[in-house]
């Protein structure tokens, strides 16, 4: 009994003098120096983890992990690209793509197409708009949880390779067999250049990418043919791009010689950007409007015109990236993108907001703006004296964290639009608006223009109470006062979704334009009220 009580502890001196004299026979060991050529501790722990771990280890994978976390201790915009990534990432830069020529949405854990691209290849097969992808070659992707990556990765591929879909098409009985030869994809930056009024042109800008530059000169020419004698320039959630698109399109805007950008870095001596011929622009009255996503590119646009007293910047504080990130690729066609430089606006304010090591907490300082009450209230914004500035014309402007518009446009904070902004959070106009599209597309397709849209389709009581219903579903319910406000706001919003379903942005942006506060008051400072 005595021997059997005092066992345990037995076993477990035993297994630690193990350990003990494992670490100290390891310790005794005569290994021989490691001297990576040209190497550094990085190299000498890949060495040892190489040739003595317990298990073979994945070198590159442990690589990849070890330069990305190496990245994101330097700065929130400093970023390793893999070579799985490295497309993903860049493609929607550099104009186009190669696929199929489809948007697509995943409905219920389905591929369901919302817009067939003209003249791509899925058109030229017969591929409709309300089709169901449910076999990408063998593999069945129906109800398979699948990501917008995971689908974006089975239907891309390289120009001329073919891809075999099965299809789903209401009405019809069956699965319909398609092959499909990949094809290089255009992809814009100008979301919609259109005429507001007479006088009044509107362009929207997503991105600024390798064909930015031609497409806002495309725009800007089609407007003028229209009578444009004046522009609201939109860059709300444009998030950036190339640098160099950048200038190029605020060069438009301003006289030969006016200071647009400059950068500076550690290594990168101090560069000066100017414009450099006659504008396109200079003599049309112009308003740029921004808004909390309006990043890095866009606010050098806003910035270079709000600095040079050109125009008006409208809308609310944009994201604040200041610094300029190089692309620097690797010897496996990875890459980094180093941050290399910060730039400074003409009057020498750096927009950069401040960060630390929780980079996180960074890219969602927006919320922070939301919950300490700045998106309703603007006197709440200060700035410190340090970050004013002042432009040849004796405007204030502010440093240090974002573009602060000239006209700042709050969001309502009223109540009882509360209810129709939990809808529209949860995504739920957007899903009834395609469920609509999609069950009422023979209909909807005799509207052959959106104007003829426009006159003619209205949202009917039925149509709002069954998405009253399906927000009761997600368990989102309202006041009979809520409702009805939402009644309103679902006249134009559900239709502008609905449009947008049928003929693209070309159908959103114009019906939408009524309950757009920010396009609003960008009028009225254009008619000068």
């Amino acid at each position: 009994m005595e021997n059997n009580r005092i066992r345990p502890i037995w076993v477990a001196i035993l297994l630690l003098s193990g350990v003990l004299i494992g670490l100290y026979i390891n310790k005794g060991v005569d290994r021989p120096q490691v001297n990576v050529e040209g190497g550094s501790k990085f190299d000498e722990v890949m060495w040892y983890v190489g040739n003595d771990y317990v298990e073979v280890p994945d070198a590159l994978k442990l690589q990849d992990k070890a330069i990305a976390a190496m990245m994101e201790e330097l700065d929130p915009h400093s970023a390793y690209v893999s070579l799985d990534e490295f497309n993903e990432i860049n493609d929607p830069l550099l104009g186009s793509f190669d696929g199929i020529g489809v948007q697509f949405r995943l409905e219920k854990d389905t591929i369901a197409i919302v817009n067939v691209i003209k003249g791509g290849p899925s058109e030229k097969v017969g591929i409709l708009a309300g089709d169901r992808i449910i076999y990408v070659d063998d593999t069945l992707v129906a109800s398979k949880k699948l990501t917008n990556e995971d689908v974006m990765r089975k239907l891309k591929g390289p120009k001329n390779t073919k891809v075999r879909v099965r299809i789903l098409r209401r009405g019809v009985e069956g699965l319909l067999n398609y092959t499909i030869t990949r094809a290089a994809i255009p992809t814009y930056s100008v979301d919609i250049a259109y005429m507001l009024d007479e006088e009044t042109g509107y362009l929207k800008l997503s991105k600024f990418s390798a064909t930015t530059v031609d497409e806002f000169k495309k725009g800007i020419r089609d407007l003028k043919a229209q009578g444009m004698k004046e522009l609201i320039f939109d860059l709300r959630g444009n998030t950036g791009g190339y640098l160099k698109a950048a200038v190029d399109i605020a060069d438009e805007f301003l006289p030969k010689g006016s200071l647009i950008v400059y950068t500076e870095g550690r290594n990168r001596p101090r560069q000066y950007m100017k414009a450099e011929r006659h504008g396109k622009l200079e003599d049309i009255p112009v308003v740029v409007l921004i808004d909390g996503e309006s990043a890095s590119a866009s606010e050098i646009v806003a910035g270079a015109l709000q600095d040079n007293d050109r125009g008006t910047i409208i809308g609310r504080r944009s994201f604040g990236k200041g610094l300029v990130q190089e692309q620097i690729m690797l010897s496996d066609q990875s890459a980094i993108r180093l941050t290399v430089a910060r730039y400074y606006t003409p009057t020498g304010r750096c927009i950069q907001k401040p960060y630390d090591e929780d980079h996180e907490k960074y890219l969602l300082e927006s919320y922070e703006r939301y919950e300490n009450g700045e998106l309703f209230h603007p006197d709440s914004i200060h700035f410190a004296d340090s970050l004013k500035f002042t432009t040849p014309k004796g405007k204030t402007v502010y440093g240090g964290g974002g573009i602060m518009p000239d006209i700042y446009v709050p969001l309502v904070d009223d109540s009882t639009e509360y209810y129709f902004n939990r809808i529209v959070n949860k995504g739920l106009l957007y899903q009834y608006a395609f469920e609509y599209t999609d069950k009422h597309r023979a209909q909807l397709q005799n509207y052959k223009t959106v104007k003829a849209f426009d006159q003619s389709f209205a949202v009917s009581d039925a149509m709002f109470e069954a998405l009253v219903k399906l927000a009761e579903e997600k368990g989102i319910k309202g006041t009979e006062e809520q409702k009805q406000v939402a009644r309103r706001q679902s006249d134009i919003l559900l239709k502008a979704y609905i449009a947008r379903n049928l003929f693209d942005d070309e159908g959103f942006y114009p019906i939408y334009a009524p309950m757009d506060e920010i396009l609003q008051r960008a009028l009225l400072e254009l008619r000068g009220e």
